[in-house]
């Protein structure tokens, strides 16, 4: 081995001779020891070079402001004491005197300025004429007690440059000694510095020359120092060269050296063990060693190599081959080899733990993109299919679905609720199966046990097969390989879990793999529980806005309805509208709209559509609704704003409503309207033209104080009166003038179109894509009551004419057909006739209308509304609207601008008509004499 090395280091011993020849640059690389020396010469120059600059600059700078100081003061006090000077101060025009001689003392003197100031530091010169009449800047308070001021502060530009001014401050005394002004004198920073500049050059040139005796000397030193230790003496060179063995043999990278005849030179321990080397290797030929081809070629060829891998038995190389002497033909070449066997291994449980967080990534974005439990479960699924397993499926409880708060009694079954498969399909319960797991599977033991479960081999799962023994049985013919079952679970509560299945084309899962899952599931039970309590809310959102806008349509005559209604993605807003049967055939339309979502917001919109209900049972003017809604909306307002605002309750405080109310009467054919706030309505006529009600606008509800305008629309049959919010109309990509202009296209031609179609024509045609206020829409179409319906007479102010009035009630009742309810009709009619001549004013006038229902009124132009009583047995009236009361079936009173009307209906089968039957007139007056009653 002596003999090899000595071999293989015999070329060294004259290389670096032959190769430093002509190459004098290189005495000074910073690599040698001359180099190193050079360099730190260099530095003690350059700071010695620096220290004498600044040493001679801070001393030339003292000096140069000394004696800027001085020469300030100097001229200063040079035109303070100048003849006229004090008398210029107290001229009418300061400036125009001392500007000239203050300029001339400056350049004069030296300085960079000379300006005169008032007392209160008003310039009255300065070298730049803008400048004057500007604020002094500087001390002068000592200067104005009669003492000079030598300072350093900044000014405005200056003839020399901007800078820090070195000034001086004096003051100027009139004959009698009072300071009438100030004179300041200075010159920059900037200038004083430049008198020390000059010295400069001086001492960057010693220091250059310095630095260049400095070079020649170490070029010297180096070339000596190189041809004296040419030759190293037998000791160091041995004692070099053991060392250089035993960090050859020490490392844990093989080296081999072979020459160009293909021999080993040299080969450290490593590189025996890497390869399989016998002991006599080196000095044999690389061919004899056995070593496999790819190496035995590699050691053999000049190729150069970088980081190439072999395979050498069951160990994966990384080589690398360089040649001894890149600079000499026919030289060797030197390799080393490095283990990397263990580094794949690593280095593919690093890729895997690389691809799994991308995935657990990939999931985070993928799962909970919307709010719907069954669409979240399902991302998880196709999530993990095929990065971590073949085959996913989510078990959820029907709670979680429906989005109630999950118990422990529905834990046994759970509905299949997603599935992700991949190319090959395993029978598997199928979705929406409700599966009842056993206590021993998978599945129920994560849920009871809170954690993953793992089955690496389901043929040995006896819990998993014993589910359903048929489908396991298939689902193991089909190549199902292992399972790992995860419990959802958010916030402490179980949502069901994951099965993760892999075939046998995958590897069986491990621990490792359990860990993935859990954090998986874990991840995802957020997303899930997050869609169940949107669920939750949701539903309730809900319930509370179809609990609060009309389910059906109620029964009347005038008007065919139809209606459209869709929330805002925000959620519950505060539209709503109605339809209410009023007295005498007549129907009521609202359209409102409260400020703002949430459920405060709904709320109120119940509140005023239950006011609104109760207003028109006392069958009020449209003005008069208003009027009601707008005290109510402005008692809700005080009402929020005396409460207690730390609630943090969503949307508190209504700050206003709009509404608009309409009455239609079938038998006029016409409709009063008046509306706050609310856009104006849109009547389409019979022949298919479009145009606006022309409301007249009153302001919204909730402001106080304010009138209600009402107008009055003639509504020929087959006539649509179309109401409608501003969510319809308006909203952030299209302004007001253009939806309502794209309303009235869209109505274009409704004439021939039913309610229904006409409200999904203008819904497909305006609704936004996303809506971010409610839309309320409704469209009516107007009946005429058929004259050959409506029977009217006038009455005269004599009791004795009621009889002829029953006579003419019965003979229109037989023309109608309806002799069989004459008796009760006649009872009503005459009772309330009699009531309007006794208790009335003229003209009297009695009217039926025959309709869904037999409607009875009579009108008078009294106001005095009659009340229903219970008479005493002596008394010898007052028992008239008792019997009205029991034989119809409502009853009311309503009040016109000529006085008011007693109305009565009576349904057209049963009802009151049938009571009568059953309820003899004579037991009805007995009961007013039953003192127990």
């Amino acid at each position: 081995m002596q003999i090899s090395f000595r071999r293989y280091l015999t070329p060294w011993r004259h290389r670096p001779a032959r190769r430093s020849h002509g190459r004098r640059v290189s005495l000074l690389s910073p690599r040698s020891a001359a180099g190193q020396v050079f360099l730190v010469q260099v530095v003690i120059v350059v700071l010695l070079v620096c220290a004498a600059v600044a040493v001679i600059a801070l001393q030339s700078s003292r000096d140069a402001l000394r004696q800027g100081r001085r020469e300030s003061v100097v001229a200063a006090q040079t035109f303070a004491n100048a003849p006229g000077v004090a008398e210029a101060f107290r001229s009418r025009d300061p400036s125009a005197v001392l500007q000239p001689g203050a300029e001339a003392v400056r350049k004069r003197a030296g300085v960079d300025f000379v300006v005169a100031m008032s007392t209160e530091g008003i310039r009255y010169s300065y070298p730049y004429p803008e400048e004057i009449g500007k604020k002094f800047v500087g001390t002068i308070e000592p200067a104005l007690q009669g003492r000079t001021v030598v300072e350093q502060a900044g000014g405005p530009p200056l003839p020399a440059g901007e800078g820090t001014a070195v000034q001086a401050v004096v003051p100027v005394r009139d004959s009698s000694g009072t300071v009438v002004g100030l004179v300041s004198a200075g010159i920059t920073v900037k200038n004083v510095s430049a008198r020390w500049t000059p010295q400069l050059p001086i001492t960057v040139g010693a220091g250059a020359a310095a630095l260049a005796l400095t070079t020649v000397g170490t070029t010297l030193v180096a070339r000596r120092l190189r041809r004296q230790t040419h030759g190293l003496a037998p000791v160091e060179l041995a004692r070099m060269y053991e060392h250089h063995d035993a960090v050859l043999h020490a490392v844990r990278e093989g080296v081999l050296i072979t020459d160009a005849d293909g021999r080993l030179l040299l080969a450290n321990d490593e590189a025996r063990h890497l390869l399989g080397l016998p002991a006599g290797a080196q000095g044999s030929p690389v061919r004899d060693l056995g070593l496999p081809e790819p190496i035995a070629h590699l050691l053999t060829s000049r190729e150069t190599v970088t980081d190439e891998v072999h395979l050498a038995g069951d160990r994966l190389l990384s080589v690398n081959k360089r040649p001894t002497f890149p600079q000499a033909a026919g030289e060797g070449s030197v390799v080393t080899l490095r283990d990397t066997t263990e580094l794949a291994a690593v280095t593919g449980r690093a890729e895997l733990a690389r691809g799994r967080l991308a995935l657990l990534y990939e999931s985070g974005l993928r799962i909970g993109t919307t709010l719907d439990v069954r669409r979240t479960a399902q991302e998880l699924a196709d999530g993990a299919v095929p990065q971590f397993a073949d085959v996913v499926t989510v078990d959820l409880l029907d709670a979680v679905l429906r989005g109630s708060e999950p118990s422990t009694g529905g834990w046994r079954h759970l509905r299949r609720t997603a599935i992700g498969e991949g190319q090959r399909k395993i029978p598997v319960f199928p979705l929406g199966d409700v599966i009842a797991f056993l206590p021993g599977t998978p599945q129920m033991r994560a849920l009871h046990e809170g954690r993953g479960v793992l089955e690496a081999d389901l043929r040995a799962a006896r819990g998993w097969q014993e589910q359903d023994p048929e489908r396991a049985r298939e689902a193991l013919e089909h190549g199902l390989r292992s399972l790992v079952t995860v419990p959802l679970r958010a916030r402490g509560v179980p949502l069901g879990v994951a099965n993760f299945y892999r075939t046998e084309d995958s590897p069986a899962f491990e621990p490792e793999d359990l860990a993935f899952a859990e954090e998986l599931a874990a991840r995802a039970a957020v997303a899930v529980d997050n869609a169940r309590r949107f669920t939750r809310e949701h539903a309730m959102a809900v319930t509370l806005q179809r609990s609060l806008l009309p389910r059906g349509q109620p029964d009347q005559d005038a008007l065919e309805v139809a209606w459209r209604y869709l929330p805002a993605e925000a959620g519950v807003g505060g539209d709503w509208f109605d339809v209410i049967p009023l007295p005498g055939a007549r129907v009521a339309l609202v359209m409102g709209d409260v400020v703002g979502h949430g459920l405060h917001a709904a709320a109120t919109m119940g509140r005023l559509r239950t006011a609104v209900h109760n207003f028109s049972t006392l069958d009020l003017p449209v003005e008069e609704v208003l009027g009601h809604l707008d005290d109510l909306v402005v008692r809700m307002d005080q009402e929020d704003g005396t409460g207690d605002g730390t609630d943090g309750h969503e949307g508190m405080g209504v700050t206003g409503a709009t509404c608009l109310y309409a009455i239609y009467d079938p038998v006029a054919a016409k409709c009063t309207v008046a509306r706050a706030g609310h856009p104006d309505p849109l009547v389409v006529r019979p022949d298919g033209t479009v145009a606006f009600a022309d409301v007249p606008a009153s302001a919204p509800l909730g402001l106080g104080g304010h009138p209600f305008e009402t107008a009055e629309v003639a509504l020929p049959e087959a006539s649509r009166l179309v109401l409608y919010t501003d969510g319809l109309v308006e909203d952030r990509t299209r302004d007001l003038d253009v939806g309502l202009e794209a309303l009235r296209r869209a109505l274009a031609g409704a004439a021939v179109r039913t309610p229904e179609e006409a409200c999904q024509v203008v819904i497909d045609a305006l609704r936004p894509a996303r809506p971010v206020d409610d839309i309320a829409l409704l469209v009516a179409r107007t009946r005429r009551f058929p004259p050959s319906r409506v029977a009217e007479w006038e009455v005269p102010s004599d009791p004795a004419v009621v009889p002829s009035v029953r006579a003419r009630c019965r003979e229109q009742l037989a023309e109608w057909d309806l002799e069989d309810m004459a008796f009760a009709t006649e009872l009503i009619i005459s009772e309330l006739v009699t009531n309007g001549i006794r208790y009335g004013a003229p003209p009297v006038t009695a009217r039926l209308l025959y309709g869904r229902c037999l409607i009875c009124e009579v009108s008078d132009a009294s106001s005095t509304s009659p009340r229903l009583r219970r008479a005493a047995a002596t008394d010898e009236g007052g028992r008239g609207l008792f019997l009205v009361a029991q034989f119809a079936q409502h009853w009311g009173t309503r009040y016109t601008p000529r006085g008011k009307v007693i109305w009565a209906e009576q349904m057209l089968h049963g009802g009151a008509a049938a009571a009568a039957d059953h309820t003899p007139v004579d037991v009805l007056l007995e009961q007013f004499g039953d003192t127990s009653l």
